[in-house]
C-alpha cells in the first residue's frame, strides 16, 4: 500500500492580537466517533472564517469526513461511493476561505476517489486522466485555495504517483517532476497551493529517495533538498506546505533515519530541531503547516517515542 500523504496540516494566520492574549483550547468529537485505540477525530485544516475541516473514525475503522463551522456546529459528510468497512471511507483535508473542502474517499474496493465539498454541501467527485483503478490506486485531493484550485496526486495503473491542479471549473494539468521514478510508491505528489498557484510538494526517485520541489502557476518546477538529507531509499526532503509569500516547510529524513524541521524562503533552507526533540531514528522534528509572516506549527517525537505538538515563530 502506498503512503496515504493527505495534506494534515492547519493553515493559519498569525496576528499580534492573537499572541498578545491567552490562548484557548476547545476540544470536540464529531458525533459517531470511535473512543478506543486509533479511533476518534482528527482536524486537518482551519480557515481565515474559523471553519475546520477533517475526519473521524469510528468503532469498524472506517473514516467519515466532516467540518466544524466557527461556532461549533458539526456537520459529517460521506461522498455516494465512499466504503463503509474498515480503512474506507472518506479522509477529508484542505479547507478554503470560501469553506469549500479538498479531499478523497476509498471506495469498498480501496481505490482512491478525489472530491470537493461546496460551504453548501454539494459534492463533485473527480479522477485525473491516468489514473488507475486497481485498490491503493486513483486519485487523492491534498490542498485547496481561495480560487477553488486543488493540488493532489494521483496513483497510476503501476502504483506510481503523478502531480496534479484542478481548476474550479474542472479543468485538470497533471505533471512529473524531473526525476521522480515510476515504480510502486515513487513518483510526484502535490500537497499544497497557494492563492498565486504555487504547488509544493516532494517527489520519490527511482532509488525512492525523496526530493521537495516548488512548482510555480507556470509549470515551472524547481527541486531543493536539506543539505543534511540522506539519499537512501525513504530518506530525503519533503515539501509539505506554502504560505502566500512562497514560504514553504516540512521535514528531512537524515542519514540516521531521524527527523529534521525546515523552512525554505528566497530560496534558502533553514533546518531547525524542536527543543527535546529525539535523535535516534524515526525521532526528530516535522514541519507540518507554514502560515502568514512565516510561523510554522508542527510536532515532535522525543527520546521516548512521545508526540508534542510546536509551534515556531518566524
Amino acid at each position: 500500500m502506498p503512503v496515504l500523504r493527505l495534506c494534515l496540516c492547519v493553515l493559519f494566520a498569525v496576528g499580534t492580537a492573537a499572541q498578545d492574549s491567552k490562548p484557548t483550547f476547545i476540544a470536540f468529537e464529531a458525533p459517531g466517533a470511535g473512543t478506543g485505540a486509533y479511533l476518534g477525530t482528527t482536524a486537518v485544516s482551519i480557515n481565515r472564517a474559523g471553519a475546520s475541516a477533517g475526519y473521524y473514525t469510528e468503532a469498524i475503522y472506517a473514516f467519515h469526513g466532516f467540518v466544524r463551522s466557527a461556532d461549533g456546529v458539526i456537520t459529517t459528510f460521506d461522498p455516494p461511493g465512499a466504503g463503509t468497512a474498515a480503512n474506507q471511507g472518506t479522509l477529508a483535508g484542505d479547507i478554503n476561505a470560501a469553506g469549500t473542502i479538498a479531499a478523497y474517499y476509498l471506495d469498498a474496493n480501496l481505490v482512491f476517489h478525489a472530491f470537493v465539498r461546496a460551504a453548501s454541501g454539494g459534492i463533485t467527485t473527480f479522477g485525473a486522466p491516468g489514473a488507475g483503478t486497481a485498490a491503493y490506486q486513483g486519485t487523492t485531493a491534498a490542498g485547496i485555495n481561495a480560487a477553488g484550485t486543488v493540488a493532489g496526486a494521483y496513483y497510476d495503473a503501476n502504483g506510481a504517483g503523478h502531480g496534479f491542479v484542478r481548476t474550479a471549473s474542472g479543468a485538470i494539468t497533471t505533471y512529473d517532476a524531473p526525476g521522480a521514478g515510476t515504480g510502486v510508491g515513487q513518483g510526484t505528489f502535490g500537497l499544497s497551493i497557494n492563492d498565486a498557484g504555487v504547488v509544493a510538494g516532494y517527489y520519490v526517485d527511482s532509488a525512492s529517495a525523496q526530493h521537495g520541489f516548488e512548482r510555480a502557476a507556470g509549470d515551472a518546477i524547481a527541486e531543493f533538498n536539506a543539505s543534511g538529507a540522506g539519499t537512501g531509499a525513504g530518506q530525503g526532503t519533503e515539501a509539505l506546505s506554502v504560505n502566500e509569500a512562497g514560504e514553504i516547510t516540512g521535514n528531512y529524513q537524515d542519514a540516521n533515519d531521524v527527523f529534521h524541521g525546515y523552512v525554505r524562503a528566497g530560496g534558502k533552507l533553514i533546518a531547525f530541531d524542536a527543543p527535546g526533540a529525539g535523535n535516534i531514528a524515526y525521532q526528530g522534528t516535522f514541519g507540518s503547516s507554514i502560515g502568514a509572516g512565516g510561523a510554522v506549527a508542527g510536532y515532535y517525537v522525543d527520546g521516548g517515542g512521545v508526540y508534542h505538538g510546536f509551534l515556531r515563530t518566524p
